[in-house]
């Protein structure tokens, strides 16, 4: 090549480098986007090739499992630094920055999936069976998982915001107010009979998804978004689709929102969201990822059809999440608890008294068949001690509940007879206690709570100072054993609310209501 050839390819290069580098679309500047986003969002990527030929914007994905609660903590310099998130929600995220007092970024909503449950045929057609209309609620669901006939797949909810949607939804349908979470509805755990189900988690839905696509034995449900159920079921992968169920008592639903975390890059976040808005692409997205539209240009396709439903609120505190999570604890080790019932069998039980007992104790096993009775129940694994005492200890019968036979014997066991005369409840309730100091010596893990119920003041026996004195004596994780009294009858209501004080519990009037709704209350609350 000549002298002058060489010369001109120089300049023809610099040249291509130059508009290169200012290269436009008619929307402005090519630039790329670094994007914080869920897992669950890799199955818009097939679309992300078309929004950098229309718009000039490309955008880098880096995916996270803790994209939604934590994964923007630390990040925001250097090369790091992210321009935008995309999550399938930013609820957590939010109320984080709300208690820092921080400005939340700029948020524009994108698709909308409510969090459901994908039962298998068979388990699907029990339920509709067993509910009025063939409707199953979120209460079914419990009930299911707590008489061990359902197994269920879930995300982590420490880790994951679909874990962490599903996980409201479920305790707010046990609260059963209809309104998003108070303090007294996380404070008090009703879904001890729920987790007891639980066989398969993750840490997000997507990887759930994936596992349960490989292992469809290892449960009867999936609890996920709609649009990845839906997106589940068209792969072919399962032996039969699931039958995705819209729980009757309500659904969180998320929004898919994405973020500006650099106000710099607001004029491409802006070419980017009117792009991913438009009735064209909207209709893409709902065809390739199962999720619904926000443009209500856009007609949904039949999946989508049936309606959402009664849309569960989100709590308005983060500190009520983070408990509701804490109290859920970790998916993959968990411990069945143990409940000592210390049960007054004098005299004055007898008739109408001893009826409620057993009725109490009937729903606890089954025979409720309200949302609260379901939520309440006794559960798989779950570990049962009942001490009748009168003027002494009278019975002791302990059962691990394993099915029916075992929850008869427990019934039996409350419906015999054998009462006394005398009342000695704090030496029951010291016997109650030598047994729950045992079970936290053999399994340290297990919770242990202790459920008093009693008509009568103590006449006989141990008084109550030589009670706390031996109490005392314990051990400190025997000690922590709370104790939840049940005022009944005549019973002696101050020494009961000291009684609960003095152990961590709290008392329970069944005057103000019936000794069922007591027994279940407490199963809310220990």
């Amino acid at each position: 090549m000549s002298r002058r050839a060489r010369a001109l390819a120089a300049v023809l290069a610099l040249l291509l480098a130059a508009t290169a580098l200012t290269s436009c679309t008619d929307d402005g500047p090519r630039i790329t986007l670094r994007v914080l986003a869920a897992p669950e969002l890799a199955d818009t990527e097939g679309l992300l090739d078309d929004l950098e030929e229309d718009t000039g914007v490309e955008l880098d994905m880096v995916y996270e499992a803790t994209a939604g609660l934590d994964g923007l903590t630390g990040r925001r310099t250097g090369r790091d630094a992210y321009d935008l998130a995309w999550l399938t929600s930013d609820r957590s995220l939010r109320l984080r920055l709300q208690e820092t007092g921080a400005t939340p970024p700029e948020s524009t909503a994108i698709m909308r999936s409510p969090v459901v449950v994908g039962l298998t045929p068979e388990v699907a057609r029990t339920l509709r069976a067993a509910s009025p209309g063939g409707r199953i609620s979120w209460a079914d669901i419990a009930d299911a998982a707590a008489d061990g006939t359902l197994r269920f797949g879930m995300a982590d909810p420490r880790r994951s915001d679909t874990g962490r949607a599903a996980l409201v939804g479920v305790a707010t349908a046990a609260a059963g107010t209809g309104s998003a979470l108070r303090e007294e509805d996380v404070s008090c755990d009703r879904l001890r009979g729920f987790r007891s189900g639980q066989t398969l988690t993750a840490a997000s839905s997507r990887d759930l998804i994936a596992t349960y696509a490989r292992r469809p034995g290892a449960a009867d449900a999936l609890i996920a978004h709609e649009a990845e159920l839906l997106s589940l079921n068209a792969t072919g992968q399962l032996p039969r689709p699931l039958d995705i169920v819209h729980p009757d008592d309500g659904m969180v639903l998320s929004d898919f929102p994405l973020l500006l975390l650099d106000p710099a890059r607001r004029s491409a976040y802006q070419r980017v969201t009117k792009w991913l808005l438009g009735a064209d692409v909207q209709r893409r997205l709902m065809e390739r990822t199962h999720r619904r539209p926000v443009n209500q240009d856009v007609e949904p396709s039949a999946p989508l059809r049936s309606p959402v439903g009664n849309a569960l609120s989100f709590p308005d505190r983060l500190s009520l999440v983070e408990r509701l999570v804490d109290d859920y604890g970790d998916p993959v080790r968990q411990s069945a608890g143990q409940v000592v019932f210390v049960l007054d069998y004098s005299t004055s039980m007898r008739g109408a008294r001893i009826a409620g007992l057993r009725a109490a104790f009937a729903g606890l096993s089954g025979a409720d068949d309200t949302p609260s009775g379901k939520f309440a129940r006794f559960y798989r694994g779950e570990r049962l001690t009942v001490v009748r005492f009168g003027g002494r200890v009278l019975e002791e019968r302990t059962v691990t509940v394993r099915g029916e036979a075992d929850l008869r014997r427990l019934g039996r066991t409350v419906a015999d007879g054998g009462f006394a005369g005398a009342t000695a409840i704090w030496t029951a309730l010291d016997h109650g206690y030598r047994i729950a100091a045992e079970a936290v010596r053999e399994h340290p893990e297990r919770p242990v709570s202790i459920v008093l119920m009693t008509d009568g003041e103590n006449n006989t026996g141990l008084g109550y100072e030589e009670f706390l004195r031996r109490h005392r004596a314990l051990g400190a994780d025997a000690r922590a054993v709370p104790t939840f009294p049940v005022l009944f009858g005549e019973a002696d209501a101050s020494a009961l609310r000291r009684v609960a004080a003095a152990t961590g519990g709290r008392m329970v009037d069944a005057g103000l209501s019936s000794l069922s709704d007591a027994f279940k209350e407490i199963r809310g609350c220990h």
